[in-house]
């Protein structure tokens, strides 16, 4: 899909799918190969396809032929189900023209293009710049909402006050319901370090390699880097805390697990006397003083009974039970 963009008296002015000469910003999602035929044709940019924005290495993801920057980053998206994913994007920006591909739909793009921007000059650049803001605010509203939920997810783990009719195996249930929360919130922090680190790399190479870049978007990129870096050392910190919550869950799992366990041993240890007193007496012995005593058969129940009973009673004495 191609969404063409043009300046008037500073603001960005959307129009649609109709590009033309007037056009400064292009953005192409999961373009077709006609729509980016269409794009070069205007702009004479060569635009890269994704294999080429999906390299890893800094010399594939940053280039500069002249006064045009080629440059790409990992950013990320939400499936229908609200999962993030991780996805790419790439910028190839001029004096006169800015093109972005990226491949799966973003909440970024589509509120910046929405919301007013003051645009002079050299406009591909100020939005080039915009962009770049968008997406580390963007970052930074999701480290927020994921410190959020690691907190309401510390208090169900450490703070719980289980039921007293709740059963060991509920209580299981619940820390691994937690437990694929953890697993998911580290996948979306996993992401957000990719795309931090893409535009961690694309500020300072924009700004050493593009020498007409206005200085007020110099000054927005160094602002940017700034950013990018405390994102980086808040996303560290998250990153310690879902994997010491993953620690304790594990931790408390394997309690609950053994809390069964010990269960399971005690009711095999109180089996054992009833077990070895029916053995006795069911050996066939001629002689056996009880066989023939009227209340034989109630003392040897009573005796089972109480080899039950007892070790029971002595565990809870221990606090075992």
């Amino acid at each position: 899909m191609l969404n063409a963009y043009s300046c008037e008296h500073g603001r960005i002015v959307s129009l649609g799918t109709e590009a033309g000469s007037q056009a400064i910003w292009f953005d192409l999602e999961n373009p077709t190969p006609e729509e980016r035929a269409y794009v070069t044709r205007l702009t004479g940019l060569s635009l890269p396809d994704k294999a080429a924005l999906t390299e890893i290495e800094s010399s594939s993801r940053l280039a500069v032929t002249g006064a045009v920057l080629t440059m790409s980053m990992p950013i990320t998206s939400r499936d229908a189900d609200g999962t993030v994913q991780a996805s790419v994007c790439g910028f190839v920006l001029s004096p006169e023209h800015l093109v972005t591909l990226r491949f799966s739909h973003s909440v970024v793009f589509s509120q910046f293009c929405t919301q007013p921007h003051n645009v002079t000059d050299i406009a591909s650049a100020y939005i080039f710049a915009g962009l770049l803001e968008a997406i580390v605010d963007r970052q930074a509203d999701i480290l927020e909402k994921l410190r959020d939920e690691l907190d309401r997810l510390s208090h169900r783990i450490f703070r719980r006050r289980p039921k007293a009719d709740q059963r060991e195996r509920d209580t299981e249930i619940e820390l691994k319901a937690v437990l694929s929360v953890l697993g998911r919130d580290y996948d979306t922090i996993s992401f957000l370090r990719d795309s931090q680190l893409g535009v961690a790399r694309i500020a300072p190479y924009a700004i050493t390699s593009a020498d007409w870049l206005p200085s007020p978007v110099r000054q927005r990129l160094k602002s940017v880097q700034k950013d990018i870096s405390s994102l980086n050392e808040y996303s560290v910190h998250l990153t310690d805390k879902v994997q010491f919550l993953l620690d304790s869950t594990l931790g408390l799992i394997n309690i609950s697990q053994n809390s069964l366990i010990k269960v399971l041993t005690i009711v095999s240890i109180v089996g054992i006397p009833p077990t070895l007193i029916a053995g006795i007496y069911g050996m066939n012995f001629h002689i056996i003083p009880e066989l023939s005593w009227t209340y034989g058969y109630a003392y040897a129940w009573v005796i089972m009974l109480l080899s039950s009973v007892l070790p029971l009673l002595w565990f809870r004495k221990k606090g075992w039970i």
